[in-house]
């Protein structure tokens, strides 16, 4: 008998549903690999930069959006968190209405053009110390953040010895908490040994997301042979970084890393302006960590392999973000399995695993 896994319903709580005729297909993957919920990125076109009203040609609000998600199937999450977009249009006053109204529970940081759609983003220290950030830590509202310091270049960006994302963490993100000790903060797809061990030391008010790709990959992985399908930002790194993630998610009794996949469903991957950022984990993300876990060393015929696992899939995020770990189950189970590029409205939409030639070791059983 093949190994079986089953846990609760787990929250992928970082994901890109984007807009348009393809989101019911991106959420029904979602739904079909296990997901309760999901914490759903603002970088669409316009931003999720407001909270209450409508949509307007430059900016779309969490009630829009969030109503649009829920027509297209999101309805039977038992949680979906769209984060607020910070934007020179951000203030205190809207943090306040949106915390009060329920609606506001996140808002994203994104670096200045630091990823995709993400010109609307302004620099950190813009924000720190500002009235922004303490309206957050009164009203409880999570910063999510996309860790990576902007307007490097070259070997400044990325080097063996520094990268973007570790110049933020050696320099922005201590300036943040010294300034802001009550914000809670959530970390997203970190990459290095920095910020794992920036995390790691931090307070219990600062956890961190990491990817499937982040765990299985290294840079050689994705420029022998230019495999494009694996580019995302932040990059993926080295191996001593790969190391220190897969050790981070799979200590046992760890509460601060948890599962956020940044899966982006890009259509056409390769353009004249360079290589858009984000892989596609839809329907597969389990499988993938299940794997990636394995890889780690982890043995799930053994209690604590399974403990392990579960903690970072299923319970680390619910409790950082305070809502309840899901009451359904879903079942993974060691065998093969197959995960297939799709059509959509706007061109063909490839799966990671199919990108990188990648056999699923693993399989999705229906949920319970």
């Amino acid at each position: 008998m093949p190994t079986t896994l089953t846990l609760p319903k787990w929250y992928d709580l970082h994901t890109h549903f984007r807009q348009g005729a393809n989101v019911n297909r991106y959420i029904a993957d979602h739904i079909a690999m296990g997901c309760a919920g999901a914490l759903a990125m603002p970088n669409t076109r316009p931003p999720v930069s407001r909270v209450l009203g409508e949509s307007s040609p430059t900016a779309a609000s969490i009630e829009s959006y969030r109503a649009e998600l829920l027509t297209e199937g999101a309805d039977v999450f038992d949680e979906l968190i769209i984060p607020l977009y910070l934007t020179g249009d951000t203030t205190a006053e809207m943090v306040a209405e949106g915390a009060s109204s329920g609606l506001l529970r996140a808002a994203k940081y994104y670096p200045p053009h630091g990823t995709t759609n993400a010109e609307h983003g302004m620099p950190m220290d813009q924000w720190i110390g500002g009235d922004v950030f303490r309206a957050m830590e009164e009203h409880g509202v999570v910063l999510c953040i996309h860790g990576e310091q902007h307007g490097l270049v070259g070997a400044d960006y990325f080097d063996a010895q520094q990268n973007a994302e570790s110049v933020f963490y050696r320099e922005r993100l201590p300036a943040l908490l010294e300034a802001h000790p009550d914000l809670r903060v959530v970390c997203e797809h970190i990459t290095t040994v920095v910020a794992v061990d920036f995390v790691s030391q931090a307070s219990e008010r600062v956890a961190a997301t990491i990817t499937p790709q982040h765990l299985l990959y290294t840079v050689g992985d994705l420029i022998q042979g230019l495999k494009y399908h694996l580019y995302c930002l932040p990059l993926v790194k080295f191996e001593k970084d790969r190391q220190a993630l897969q050790s981070a998610v799979t200590k046992l009794g760890q509460s601060k890393f948890f599962a956020g996949t940044d899966s982006a469903p890009h259509t056409s991957k390769v353009s004249d302006c360079g290589c858009a950022a984000g892989c596609y984990t839809g329907g597969c993300a389990p499988q993938l960590y299940a794997m990636a876990f394995e890889q780690a060393g982890v043995d799930f015929e053994t209690e604590q392999g399974k403990a392990a696992f579960e903690r970072f899939l299923s319970r680390n995020g619910p409790a950082f973000y305070g809502f309840e770990v899901s009451n359904d189950s879903f079942t993974l189970r060691k065998e093969p399995s197959e995960v297939e590029s799709f059509q959509s409205d706007e061109g063909v939409v490839v799966p990671l695993p199919v990108g990188m030639d990648l056999p699923l070791t693993w399989s999705l059983a229906d949920s319970e």
